[in-house]
């Protein structure tokens, strides 16, 4: 194989999905890599097998939707059945649950705003609030295929960087553990810890940020570095004939060890009737930031074995399920950002698509700020969706280096809203786009015009405009 590419991705979660597609149909030789043994990250080895509610998945998340549609029970959209916010009762259900709803279509699945919230607002809730729920192995085979369908993408997996080369603010060159050695003309960190940028030296952010630093009114008067929002890790039970309360290994107390009580939990079902459980949350940011990696998996698997022998014995519908899979991998919501041309701010997502004057929006959403923990959340739901700006995506400093993850150019708060899969996938898309981009014209990647990226984003059916437009609609309606 050769090593050297016009573009090297490194990390195949959402974000590295989206910009090796793009970039490969394109035109451009792209080398996708990651640690792990599959693409999807957190989507697929994670757990989150929900794409949850969030304007802006139109572009690749939409395509591999309909590729999922061709898969018997491989993908459904969601609508809420029980949830602990409602009335009455209170404790019909330990947390959320939704269930697959064949009346339902993509285009549901596309607007979260405009909601006073879960508590106050049961019925537009139930009306608008549609995930896109779906089987991991399904995933990783439509998108294998849609990179094979390239034939200018190669994979690698169990591919970790450990070094790079930089030379006058370009990445040069990448050594792998394996002793490899990479160079391509381009490159995009999507791996989420952003490990290449980490090699490459970029200024990184962690923890809550100080007020003073992007003038957040919600933020606080210091930094917190240990601060991170929680982490989870998810599980499958799948229904069985015969009802019992499965025995809690040896070891493991039955009451929560670790907070006053068990956390309430997003269910979600599959298409074939199994559940996604998906505990809120399953260890506090700051615990899994001081844990190593084999503690961390350990703790978790404890607490999970521990709250559904809790859910078991305290709701007895439960004793019709049984635990058929754990996440091999933790769900984590946040860890290291880059310091990126602009950082986007709590000021971007309160003001709205309405109220911001950035150029170069590359991708909308409409997730408000969502912290799990101890620390709770921030705002309620928000009125309008807000944009992510192209600089975002560019580390300071570097002339041919993106990185699109959830260590992006975000805050704190704002990394908070804008973590979706969509979200991610969708600034994927726009940085593969981007790095084609500058190689027609014959740029450094921070001089891409950003009226030519929007441009081509519209072209690829990315929603960059609030509300949705009618031809984009239009297009959304053939999800079949």
């Amino acid at each position: 194989m050769s090593s050297r590419f016009d573009l090297c991705v490194v990390g195949a979660g959402s974000g590295g999905i989206g910009a090796a597609l793009a970039a490969s149909r394109a035109g451009l030789e792209v080398l996708l890599l990651d640690s792990a043994d599959r693409p999807g990250g957190t989507s697929t080895r994670g757990g989150v097998h929900a794409w949850e509610v969030s304007a802006g998945g139109t572009g690749i998340p939409f395509e591999l939707y309909r590729r999922l549609r061709r898969i018997p029970k491989a993908v459904g959209i969601t609508s809420i059945r029980r949830h602990c916010c409602f009335k009455p009762p209170l404790d019909a259900f330990p947390g959320g649950e939704a269930v697959v709803d064949p009346n339902r279509k993509y285009v549901d699945t596309l607007q979260r705003c405009g909601t006073r919230g879960l508590v106050r607002d049961e019925k537009r809730c139930r009306r608008q609030l549609h995930a896109v729920v779906f089987e991991p192995d399904a995933l990783v085979r439509v998108v294998t295929k849609a990179l094979a369908e390239t034939g200018r993408c190669r994979t690698r997996w169990d591919s970790r960087v450990v070094s790079a080369e930089t030379r006058g603010g370009l990445v040069v060159s990448v050594r792998l553990a394996n002793g490899r050695k990479i160079t391509a003309d381009s490159w995009i960190d999507a791996s989420g810890d952003v490990a290449l940028c980490r090699a490459c030296g970029c200024e990184l952010m962690q923890g809550w940020d100080a007020r003073s630093r992007f003038g957040e009114s919600s933020a606080p008067t210091r930094r917190h570095p240990d601060h991170l929002n929680g982490v989870t890790r998810l599980y499958r039970i799948t229904p069985v004939s015969k009802p019992r309360i499965e025995p809690l290994p040896s070891g493991i107390p039955e009451k929560c060890w670790w907070r006053d009580s068990f956390p309430v939990m997003s269910c979600n079902q599959y298409p074939n009737g199994d559940m996604n459980c998906n505990m809120l949350p399953t260890m506090e940011g700051s615990e899994f930031l001081s844990l190593s990696p084999v503690k961390a998996l350990s703790e978790t698997e404890r607490r999970v074995r521990a709250h559904w022998h809790d859910l078991q014995v305290r709701w007895p519908e439960f004793r019709r399920y049984r635990l058929k899979w754990i996440a091999p991998a933790i769900g984590v919501r946040e860890t290291s950002r880059v310091v990126t041309e602009y950082v986007l701010r709590e000021q971007d997502i309160t003001r709205g698509l309405s109220g911001q004057k950035h150029r170069d929006i590359v991708a909308i959403t409409d997730h408000p700020c969502d912290r799990h923990g101890a620390r709770g959340g921030i705002h309620g739901e928000l009125a309008e969706p807000y944009g992510i700006p192209y600089r975002c995506l560019v580390p300071r400093d570097f002339r041919n280096l993106l990185v699109a993850c959830r260590g992006a150019g975000f805050s704190s708060i704002a990394a908070s809203s804008c973590r979706l899969s969509r979200t991610m996938m969708q600034i994927g898309q726009a940085a593969g786009t981007a790095v084609s981009l500058a190689k027609q014209i014959g740029c450094d990647l921070p001089e891409v015009s950003a009226d030519l990226l929007r441009a081509s984003l519209r072209e690829q059916h990315v929603q960059l405009d609030w509300p949705l437009p009618p031809g984009l609609r239009q297009y959304l309606a053939a999800d079949k």
